[in-house]
């Protein structure tokens, strides 16, 4: 019986170690396989397009050095998906306000680019204290006639602000001669952009070394020129219906002081926030107006919004 016992143990031991080795070698890799991503993600390099060009003037593209350069900003705009429909959302929202304006100084469309890289077409502030969709530092602002105060900013109304970087831009321009560096001086500055190129002998900003904000602003501009001409290239789809937009409104003109913003936009059917979503220059919850300047607010056409007020 003892005998028995012990052959029934041994068998049970070598019969687990069988299951055991079946086991972990049915389950485990082999040495040499090695895990792969290719039927789950891929992250593919990008094609850098023969021609690319900012405002008709063409990137010198046979340059190691530009071409690097403009591949790491279409790398980081593809690759950056929500950003990058996000822009292509407010873009069809706010391109049409900025093309004409600009269209009207002569000033060619890419120029658009420009604001979209500048705040993402948002009314945002920068550190240095610039503003708007334009980023417009306060005494350039007041420089071009914008009305800076802590009532009133005019630098974060959209048409008045386009017209301050086109009145710029048009100064650069005449200044440097071509629309590349006029660009690259909207964010170093005409001196800044002069005295680099004085001091390194060059006379184009593809030759120009500069700090890195500078440095990258033109290939910026001219990715995302790219990335919006063929966007199902670069990977984004989407269709009307996914874009913002801009509801139709009509002019109130105001040439007194408003004691009360919430009940000044009660009297159209809406809010505080809905009229000062529109009119986002209006930074008090009251409108001083000492001077009885002629202000333009703009309201919304009844309806728009579904939770109005109701008169």
């Amino acid at each position: 019986m003892h005998y028995l016992k012990k052959i029934l143990f041994t068998a049970a031991i070598l019969s687990f170690s069988g299951f055991l080795v079946l086991a972990f070698t049915s389950q485990s890799p082999q040495i040499n396989e090695i895990p792969t991503f290719e039927n789950d993600y891929n992250v593919y390099a990008l094609d850098i397009p023969e021609r690319l060009n900012f405002s008709g003037e063409f990137m010198p593209l046979q340059s190691p050095d530009i071409r690097e350069r403009i591949d790491r900003e279409l790398l980081v705009n593809t690759y950056w998906q929500s950003n990058g429909l996000l822009l292509f959302k407010r873009s069809h929202k706010y391109f049409p306000v900025i093309e004409p304006i600009l269209k009207s100084y002569g000033i060619p469309s890419d120029f658009k680019f420009l604001a979209l890289i500048e705040s993402g077409l948002q009314n945002v502030t920068s550190p240095a204290g610039a503003k708007g969709f334009w980023q417009i530092m306060k005494p350039t602002g007041k420089e071009y006639g914008l009305e800076i105060n802590n009532n009133v900013d005019e630098r974060y109304n959209l048409e008045k602000s386009t017209h301050v970087a086109c009145q710029y831009i048009l100064k650069a321009k005449e200044e440097f001669g071509n629309w590349t560096l006029a660009a690259a001086s909207y964010n170093a500055g005409i001196n800044g952009i002069s005295k680099r190129l004085k001091q390194q002998n060059v006379s184009r900003y593809y030759d120009l070394l500069l700090g890195e904000e500078t440095g990258r602003y033109i290939f910026r501009i001219v990715a995302l020129k790219e990335i919006f001409s063929t966007p199902k290239k670069y990977g984004f789809n989407f269709n009307e219906t996914h874009l913002y937009t801009l509801p139709e409104t009509y002019e109130v003109k105001v040439d007194t002081a408003i004691a009360d913003i919430a009940k000044f936009a009660e009297s159209f059917g809406l809010n505080y926030k809905q009229l000062k979503m529109h009119n986002p220059w209006l930074r008090d919850p009251f409108l001083n107006n000492k001077s009885k300047k002629l202000y333009t607010l703009k309201i919304p056409e009844k309806g728009y919004y579904s939770n109005a007020i109701t008169k």
